[in-house]
C-alpha cells in the first residue's frame, strides 16, 4: 500500500481522520471536486447535507476506482461546505459514515474542511476532492 496514515504524538488524536499521510507510491491520482450528482447529473439529497455528503463521497469512490485506486490510497481529502458552521459537523459525519458503510471503507485520511459562500449551483451544499497515490 502506498499510503501510511499517522497521528503523531503532540498532536490531537481525531477519531474521524489522521493528521498525516505518508505517500510512497509512484502514481498520483487527483479527483476533481465531486458533488451530489447521480450518473445522470441529477442532484441527490436537495437541501439535505448528510445525503449530499454521502453521494459526493460515493462519487469520489467511483472516480478513484476508474483510476485503479481505492480509499486506502487516498492521501488527502478536501471538503468544501456551503455556509459551514461547526454545528453542521454531526450531519456531515453522518453522511461520511453512511458512504463508508455503502463503500465498505474506513475513511480516515487527512481532511481539510473549508467553508464557502456557494458552489457550482445553488442546490449543492458540499463538494469533496481527493488526492490518492498508487504504486
Amino acid at each position: 500500500m502506498a499510503i501510511t496514515l499517522l497521528n503523531p504524538e503532540g498532536l490531537p488524536k481525531i477519531d474521524v481522520y489522521r493528521q498525516v499521510s505518508v505517500a510512497t507510491g509512484s502514481k498520483l491520482v487527483f479527483v476533481s471536486g465531486q458533488v451530489s450528482w447521480d450518473a445522470d447529473g441529477v442532484t441527490v439529497g436537495e437541501g439535505d447535507l448528510a445525503a449530499q455528503v454521502e453521494q459526493s463521497y460515493v462519487n469520489v469512490g467511483t472516480a478513484l476506482a476508474e483510476a485503479g485506486a481505492t480509499f486506502d490510497d487516498v492521501a488527502k481529502l478536501n471538503f468544501y461546505v456551503v455556509d459551514w458552521t461547526p454545528d453542521k459537523m454531526p450531519t456531515l459525519l453522518e453522511g461520511v459514515s453512511r458512504a463508508a458503510k455503502t463503500l465498505g471503507v474506513t475513511p480516515v485520511p487527512p481532511v481539510t474542511m473549508i467553508g464557502v459562500a456557494a458552489l457550482d449551483i445553488p442546490d449543492h451544499l458540499v463538494e469533496i476532492e481527493a488526492t490518492a497515490v498508487i504504486d
